[in-house]
């Protein structure tokens, strides 16, 4: 299997999991000046990550792919434990962090894309930015007295751990969410979460 991705983007999370199937897989680093051009477009018509080429198979969209990886790999319980109300927990908060917090954040990393004015820029990113501690304060509550967002760790685990780098690089606020922090040194201690990111040329 091949993993497309753009190093800290939101194929990490697809990187994770790869790391936690623990199946051979190739990462290929794509640059951001590649993602428009002819050869990637071949694989994701969006020119975005992340992608997969599994055998000739390709996938993109990152639900799809997290999806494709847990149904393939069973063992690896990546949608948090076998039960159906574990798998539909973590599909909930899957979506969560893709749907809305990563949509939101779509609004800081791209405000000058979507507004012209620097004033206006600004502005975006700021209601942005208090619009994810908002989402983050219903995470946190979520987490309290509880280890995963699921039953066990899941491939939502891995998104929310993408988006809170995100939070340390933008410089959000979430000090006062403690149990998102303990969720964020649980990830960063995974040995499999360290191999993504050492994989990927970060800290």
């Amino acid at each position: 299997m091949k993993l497309y991705g753009l190093p800290g983007a939101c194929s990490l999370v697809d990187h994770i999991a790869l790391q936690w199937v623990g199946k051979p897989f190739e990462y290929v680093a794509v640059g951001r000046d590649a993602l428009k051009q002819a050869p990637f477009l071949a694989v994701s018509p969006m020119g975005a990550v992340p992608a997969i080429d599994d055998a000739g198979f390709t996938l993109t969209q990152n639900c799809a792919i997290l999806e494709y990886l847990a149904e393939k790999n069973p063992e690896a319980k990546l949608l948090g434990g076998e039960s159906l109300k574990a798998r539909s927990e973590a599909r909930r908060w899957l979506a969560f962090c893709n749907s809305d917090i990563h949509k939101t954040y779509s609004m800081i990393f791209g405000a000058a894309r979507l507004v012209s004015e620097a004033a206006g820029q600004s502005e975006l990113s700021k209601n942005a930015s208090q619009r994810v501690r908002e989402m983050y304060a219903i995470v946190d509550k979520h987490l309290a007295g509880r280890d995963w967002l699921s039953e066990g760790r899941s491939v939502a685990d891995a998104y929310l751990y993408v988006t809170l780098r995100w939070a340390n690089a933008k410089k959000i606020d979430i000090s006062d969410m403690p149990n998102l922090q303990a969720h964020y040194n649980r990830m960063s201690a995974d040995a499999s979460v360290q191999a993504a990111l050492a994989a990927e040329g970060l800290k």
